[in-house]
């Protein structure tokens, strides 16, 4: 996107909060809710956790793969089809608000009956949808529920709101990802997570978002919009009714951070961190054009002579038929081991 004259200035929102859990229809009619929240305070745009819709598989964490597999079931079940009838509702909230909208859902494959994506829609402000993300690459336990994407879906989106690119929770640790983004000219970045508190003790989540999301502010000199879901008591008692020690652990502080970074790599405003909510913050993109001239790691401060980066953006899917060789001459008799011939060089 070539950017002239005024660059985009506007209110972002992050949301901070749970699904109603394993019900699509829910959620969704609770993420039209704060659409219509953030956009009555200003927003024109709104972002939502990872796999808001509707909701993440805790059992990898806290359960043996067979003991989870009847939850797979559940959580595919409860999945959405994009396009799809959740997604049309998403796209009418966003044009009815004129904002725009990313947001995590679990997505079916429609190529096989089984299949699950960690996806993120981006709709644009006239109810376009723009993109659909998939994690490249499930963490860890999440393997046992997801299909990681390919590269056609790391992508920057032109958005009345300037050039924008979303990762889900722990690929913005992927540093060739977040390069491709900013190389394709990203300013304002949206990284979707999940409450993780059944992390291993020694890992604080909600300083590791933030760690991650101040890095790549500072790296791309660009606006990051980050939100996190949290974990209701009604997750809890679905999941760990039986299992006081999983129950606790859900339980466990400083597991959820959102809010919007600048090109410093510092909040715009206080973040939130546990509790349910929204943050707002104002953006104006022409913050990031003096931190440039210093680090301009997509211009001056790089040697393309030196570093490459290859970005396959092919589609990739289970099967990649050969082109269809052309059709045999029907000359001569019938022969049926190559079904080459005219049959009709073969009647009496």
């Amino acid at each position: 996107m070539q950017l002239t004259g005024d660059l985009p200035r506007f209110t972002a929102a992050a949301v901070q909060a749970a699904p109603v859990y394993l019900d699509a229809a829910a959620t969704v009619e609770k993420a039209v809710s704060l659409i219509r929240e953030a956009a009555g305070r200003g927003a024109q745009l709104i972002a939502f956790p990872e796999v808001f819709v509707p909701g993440y598989p805790y059992w990898n964490w806290t359960m043996t793969p067979v003991q989870g597999s009847a939850w797979y079931e559940r959580l595919y079940r409860s999945a959405i089809d994009v396009p799809g009838p959740h997604v049309d509702t998403l796209r009418a909230a966003a044009a009815a608000t004129g904002t725009t909208v990313v947001i995590g859902v679990n997505e079916r494959g429609s190529h096989s009956l089984g299949v699950l994506y960690n996806s993120v829609l981006v709709i644009g402000p006239d109810g376009t949808l723009l993109g659909v993300h998939r994690k490249l690459v499930p963490t860890w336990a999440e393997k046992l529920t997801w299909t990681g994407g390919d590269g056609s879906s790391v992508r920057v989106h032109q958005t009345p709101v300037g050039p924008l690119g979303t990762l889900a929770c722990g690929e913005n640790t992927n540093t060739l990802a977040r390069f491709s983004l900013l190389a394709q000219g990203e300013l304002v970045h949206v990284s979707t997570y999940i409450s993780l508190p059944v992390a291993p003790a020694d890992y604080d989540m909600s300083e590791a978002i933030a760690i991650r999301t101040a890095a790549h502010s500072f790296e791309g000199k660009l606006f990051s919009v980050v939100s996190c879901s949290t974990i209701s008591e009604e997750m809890i008692e679905t999941l760990a009714a039986d299992d006081p020690e999983t129950a606790e652990a859900m339980r466990r502080p400083r597991s959820a951070l959102s809010g919007i970074f600048g090109p410093d790599g510092r909040p715009v405003t206080e973040p939130l961190v546990d509790e349910e909510g929204i943050v707002y913050a104002e953006i104006d993109l022409g913050r990031c054009i003096q931190p440039k001239q210093m680090h301009d790691i997509i211009g001056h401060y790089n040697r393309f002579d030196v570093f490459r980066l290859h970005h396959d953006r092919t589609p990739r899917g289970p099967l990649e038929p050969s082109p269809e060789p052309p059709p045999a001459p029907l000359t001569g008799p019938w022969q049926p081991e190559t079904g080459t011939g005219n049959p009709q060089d073969t009647a009496g």
